[in-house]
């Protein structure tokens, strides 16, 4: 079976398709978008499904979902909860490597079926507490215009974007809280200065989009 490896950007032949026979199922109520069954809506016809491999971005028990980052760079495949089950996993740890069959949706790939689980490189939940001593970093950039990527209040901790092609932002809640801030919101905008840290590039100052000066609107 031919499989996606990392480093394959953007090419139609990225992914291998297939088919697999699903038997006829039932609606079933999510409560949100984008944490559908994978299940939701198939017949008994056959369904598309290419394989992916890649790493635990986050997995939330509790919400039912979590997402993978695929090697290649496509965007997050969601996963849910019953196909981790169906297939034998109880949990999805960060950084755990992950081959998996997908579905497409109306908003991305979707995990249908758990091929393999590697947690050898996973991050536990005793590993995830955030640090109790703020480590201090230096902005080496400008104030600039992000999009939350995913922010966990009880994790502490949460990653900012630039843009597609830029290393992932970590910001701490410690900064939040330095700067006036208790939250973020995925797919909010911030402002940010950040610089390198232990754990790549890191958030030094950050701000609400609006009432900050210094960012000229592109």
């Amino acid at each position: 079976m031919a499989v996606v490896g990392s480093g394959v950007m953007g090419s139609s032949d990225g992914f291998e398709s297939k088919k697999l026979g699903v038997p006829a199922s039932g609606e079933h109520g999510a409560g949100r978008d984008n944490a559908l069954s994978p299940f939701t809506g198939l017949g008994e016809g056959s369904a598309n499904l290419v394989e992916v491999h890649g790493v635990i971005k986050w997995f939330d028990a509790s919400k039912g979902y979590g997402f993978i980052v695929p090697d290649n760079g496509w965007p997050d495949v969601l996963l849910h909860v019953t196909v981790l089950r169906r297939d034998g996993f109880q949990t999805a740890y960060e950084g755990a490597r992950i081959v998996v069959e997908c579905i497409q949706r109306a908003k991305g790939y979707q995990a249908f079926r758990v091929v393999s689980m590697d947690e050898s490189t996973a991050i536990h939940p005793a590993q995830m507490l955030p640090p109790r001593t703020h480590v201090t970093v230096t902005a080496t950039s400008g104030l600039e215009r992000a999009q939350v990527k995913w922010f966990n209040r009880l994790r502490g901790f949460g990653f900012l974007t630039c843009g597609e092609g830029t290393p992932d932002i970590f910001v701490h809640m410690e900064t939040l809280r330095r700067f006036g801030m208790t939250e973020l919101r995925p797919g909010q905008y911030v402002l940010v200065r950040f610089g390198p840290g232990s754990k790549g590039m890191m958030a030094a100052e950050i701000h609400p989009e609006t009432g900050s000066p210094g960012l000229q609107s592109h």
